[in-house]
C-alpha cells in the first residue's frame, strides 16, 4: 500500500510515509482491540466462575479450597485437549468469513459441535476417576476424596462447555463478539447466586460445601449453551452463514480436517494447563496450606491471563480474516500489533502483583500461613506476566495462520524439558518449596514466549494459502 498524496507542493515524502505508517498502525490497534475486548471480557467471565469458587470455598476452609484446586486442575488437564479439538474450527471459520463463504463457516461449526460431543466422552471418563488419579499422584487422602466428589458433580459442565465453545468460536470468527460476552456474564451472576445458596445453605437450601460449588457450576454452564442458542436464533445471527445439517456435517474427512487443525491447539493448551496442574500437584506435596497459597496465586495469575487470551483469540480472527481476504501485508501488521498489545496489557498486572502482594491474597483467606506464602510467590508471578501475555497472543496469531503445531512443540520443550524438571529440582531436591516451583514456571514461560515470537515472525514472512473447509462427504 502506498502512502496517500497530500498535494503537489514540496512536502517531505519520508515524513508522509512515516505518518501513514503511524495512522495504519493506530487503525490496526483499534481493529484488534475491537475484536479482542469483548472476547477478553468473556474470558474474564469464564475465569470468574473459578474465582468465585475459590473465594467462597476459602471461607469453608483450607481443605475445601485445596480440594477445589486439585479437582479443577485434574479436570482442566483433559478438558483443555477437548477444547483444543473444537478450536480447530477457528481458522476455517475466520478465513471462510474473510472470503465471504458463509455456508463453509456453518459447516465448520456443525463439525465443531460433533467433535465437542465426541470429545466429551473420554474427558468425562477421565474426570470420573479424579480421586484415584490424585491418590496415585501422592495427594492427601482427605483432599483427594473431596476433589473426586467435587468433580463427579461437575461432569455435566464438560459437554456444555465444549458446545458453548464451538458456538462462541463460530460467532467470533465472523466478527460477532458481544453475544458470548453477555451470555457469560449473565451465567456468572447465576453461578454466584447458586454458589452462595448451595455452598453455605442460604434461602432454604442445604449447605453442601464443595459439592454445592460443583452443582452450581454445572447448572450455570448448561445455562451458557441455552442462552447462546436462544440469542443466535432470536437475533438471527446465523443468517448468511448457515446451511442445513446433512451427511457432510458428519463427514469423516471433514471431521479429520478439523482434528488435524485442532489437535495441535489441544496439545498446546493441554501441555500448558497440564504443566500448571502438575505444579499444583507438587504444591500439594508440600501440604494443604502450601497448596492453598499456590491456588490463590495461580487464580490471580489466571485471572490476569484472560485479557491477553482474549487478545489472542481476537488476533486469530483478525489474522485469519486477512489471510482469507488475501491481504498479506495487513496480516503481518496485525500479528505485530497483537503481540505488542498482549505484552502491554500485562504490564498492569505485573505492577499490581508486586505492589499489592500482601493485600491481594487477603481477598481469598485470612489464614496467616497461606497469606505469608502467597505474598512470597506473587512477585515471581509478576515477573512472567509480560512473557505470559506475548506467548499466548503469538500462539493465537499462529493459529489464525493455520499453523497451530508451533505452540504445541514449544510448550512441550518449554514446560516439560525446562520448567517442570527445574521445579522439582529447585522445589524439592534443593528445598526451595513454592519459591522454587514458581521460579521454574517463570523460566519456562520466558523461553516459550521468546520461541513463539520468533516462530510467528518467521511464519508471517512466508506466503500463506487460505484454508478451505472440506465440503464433500465422500472426499
Amino acid at each position: 500500500m502506498t502512502p496517500p498524496s497530500h498535494g503537489t507542493g514540496s512536502g517531505n515524502p519520508g515524513a508522509l510515509s512515516k505518518g501513514w505508517i503511524v495512522v495504519s498502525l493506530r487503525r490496526e490497534v483499534e481493529q484488534v482491540a475491537r475484536l479482542s475486548a469483548p472476547v477478553a471480557l468473556a474470558q474474564l467471565g469464564l475465569m470468574m466462575i473459578g474465582v468465585v469458587d475459590t473465594l467462597m470455598l476459602s471461607r469453608v476452609g483450607v481443605t475445601a479450597l485445596a480440594a477445589g484446586a486439585l479437582g479443577n486442575a485434574w479436570q482442566w488437564t483433559a478438558l483443555s485437549l477437548g477444547l483444543g479439538l473444537v478450536m480447530g474450527i477457528d481458522p476455517l471459520i475466520s478465513q471462510a468469513h474473510g472470503r465471504g463463504d458463509g455456508p463453509a463457516a456453518a459447516l465448520a461449526l456443525q463439525r465443531g459441535i460433533v467433535l465437542a460431543l465426541l470429545a466429551s466422552v473420554p474427558v468425562m471418563l477421565f474426570v470420573a476417576f479424579s480421586e484415584r488419579g490424585l491418590l496415585a499422584l501422592g495427594q492427601d487422602a482427605t483432599v483427594a476424596a473431596l476433589a473426586g466428589r467435587y468433580n463427579r458433580f461437575k461432569l455435566p459442565t464438560i459437554p456444555c462447555f465444549l458446545v458453548y465453545s464451538a458456538l462462541r468460536q463460530y460467532l467470533q470468527g465472523r466478527g460477532q463478539m458481544a453475544p458470548a460476552t453477555w451470555v457469560m456474564w449473565i451465567s456468572n451472576g447465576v453461578h454466584a447466586l447458586l454458589n452462595w445458596m448451595l455452598i453455605f445453605g442460604h434461602l432454604g437450601m442445604p449447605a453442601l460445601g464443595v459439592q454445592g460449588a460443583a452443582i452450581a457450576s454445572s447448572i450455570s454452564t448448561a445455562l451458557l449453551v441455552v442462552l447462546l442458542v436462544v440469542w443466535i436464533v432470536m437475533l438471527r445471527l446465523h443468517e448468511g452463514a448457515w446451511r442445513p445439517w446433512s451427511a457432510e456435517s458428519f463427514s469423516a474427512a471433514g471431521l479429520l480436517q478439523t482434528v488435524r487443525l485442532g489437535l495441535p491447539v489441544g496439545l498446546q493448551i493441554s501441555l500448558e494447563s497440564s504443566a500448571f496442574a502438575l505444579s499444583t500437584t507438587m504444591a500439594g506435596w508440600l501440604g494443604p496450606a502450601a497448596l492453598a497459597s499456590h491456588q490463590v496465586v495461580l487464580n490471580l495469575s489466571s485471572l490476569s491471563f484472560m485479557v491477553p487470551l482474549g487478545i489472542s483469540q481476537g488476533a486469530s480472527v483478525r489474522v485469519g480474516n486477512l489471510i482469507g481476504a488475501g491481504d498479506a501485508t495487513g496480516m503481518r501488521r496485525a500479528a505485530q500489533v497483537s503481540i505488542g498489545l498482549g505484552a502491554f496489557v500485562m504490564l498492569f498486572s505485573a505492577v499490581a502483583f508486586s505492589a499489592l502482594r500482601f493485600e491481594l491474597p487477603e481477598l481469598y483467606t485470612d489464614d496467616a500461613s497461606v497469606l505469608a506464602s502467597a505474598a512470597q510467590i506473587l512477585p515471581l508471578a509478576a515477573a512472567f506476566q509480560l512473557f505470559d501475555g506475548t506467548q499466548v497472543v503469538a500462539g493465537g496469531v499462529l493459529r489464525g495462520m493455520g499453523r497451530p503445531d508451533a505452540a504445541a512443540v514449544v510448550n512441550l520443550i518449554g514446560y516439560y524439558v525446562v520448567a517442570l524438571p527445574c521445579a522439582y529440582a529447585f522445589g524439592f531436591v534443593w528445598g526451595h518449596g513454592l519459591v522454587g516451583i514458581w521460579t521454574s514456571l517463570a523460566l519456562g514461560l520466558t523461553l516459550v514466549a521468546l520461541a513463539l515470537m520468533v516462530w510467528a515472525h518467521r511464519t508471517a514472512q512466508r506466503p500463506l494459502a487460505a484454508l478451505r473447509v472440506q465440503a464433500r462427504a465422500d472426499a
